[in-house]
């Protein structure tokens, strides 16, 4: 999975887009896909704040799951 965008860009692509400027606009200028701005817009709408998702597993489960007793 690629890198999450840094919050300061989020703020200032935000900020754009709050103080007028047109999200087509602001895709091209930030140069950022219109729909992760439009996510990170929803995401201010349902909990107040478009940060990064954090703590959610990425990979896989290992199989398995008793390392030692497996040796």
């Amino acid at each position: 999975m690629p890198a999450s965008y840094s919050y300061d860009l989020r703020t200032k692509v935000i900020n754009a887009i709050d103080g007028g400027m047109k999200k087509t606009q602001a895709s091209r200028i930030f140069e950022i896909s219109r729909n992760t701005k439009d996510t990170w817009l929803k995401n201010r709408e349902e909990t107040g704040d478009y940060q990064a998702k954090v703590g959610y597993q990425q990979g896989y489960n290992p199989k398995i799951t008793d390392l030692k007793k497996f040796q």
